[in-house]
């Protein structure tokens, strides 16, 4: 499972929380088929999920749910979410 952590600015969550981001994260991307080594990408939707858990998400479930919902928002998928930065 891909890790949040790289992502962080600071270590304002515990481990639960990072476990459940990180959860989200590799699920998210995998439903959006993006690859390990898009980093940009990958960073992008890291960036969401750690502003939604700021504000008191922490389902990996419901954070995963809410990425794919913006993805399909914001051009329709993956390649929206690379050019659409606020998300």
């Amino acid at each position: 499972m891909a890790t949040i952590i790289p992502f962080l600015k600071d270590g304002v969550f515990d481990s639960k929380d990072l476990q459940a981001m990180s959860m989200a994260l590799d699920d998210a991307c995998k439903a959006l088929s993006i690859s390990p080594d898009a980093t940009a990408t990958r960073e992008i939707i890291a960036v969401r999920i750690i502003e939604l858990a700021r504000r008191g998400e922490r389902s990996p479930t419901r954070l995963r749910d809410r990425i794919l919902k913006d993805s399909e928002r914001n051009l329709g998928g993956a390649n929206g979410l690379a050019r659409s930065p606020g998300l």
